[in-house]
């Protein structure tokens, strides 16, 4: 599988932020469906609670154009969280994607309103930091 560009960045970011770093990929199989996930990761909440699991696709929207880009992302999550409801239904999928992206392209009110019926959680992350700024649970 290869590499985003930032995996390492993201992936040190969510230790940073308190996440473990369960699977690096993260990959299910269902029937003959198998996805690779980026990455996996957990947080305990509190001690009385459940383990907080989340699932982060990686996407920086460098390359191709951003519709491009965008069309291939939200169908990957979409499938990647269809997939995760059938397998592990309490982990909840995240787009990871570079601060610079979200302020120039996912910003846009039609883009932040589609973002949101379609139900994409977004982590928002400095790559020169390597920290996050923002978690948006849509």
């Amino acid at each position: 599988m290869a590499r985003d560009l930032y995996h390492q960045d993201v992936k040190d970011a969510l230790v940073k932020d308190g996440w473990a770093v369960t699977a690096d990929p993260l990959t299910y199989k269902v029937g003959t469906l198998q996805i690779q996930i980026d990455l996996g990761a957990e947080r305990l909440i509190a001690a009385e609670r459940d383990d907080t699991k989340i699932a982060i696709e990686i996407k920086t929207f460098i390359g191709a154009s951003f519709n491009t880009a965008l069309y291939e992302a939200i169908g990957k999550y979409i499938v990647y969280r269809n997939v995760i409801a059938l397998q592990e239904e309490e982990r909840v999928l995240y787009l990871a994607v570079p601060e610079l992206t979200y302020q120039r392209f996912l910003v846009e009110t039609t883009i932040i309103r589609m973002l949101k019926i379609e139900c994409i959680n977004l982590v928002i992350y400095n790559p020169s930091t390597q920290l996050i700024s923002t978690w948006v649970k849509n």
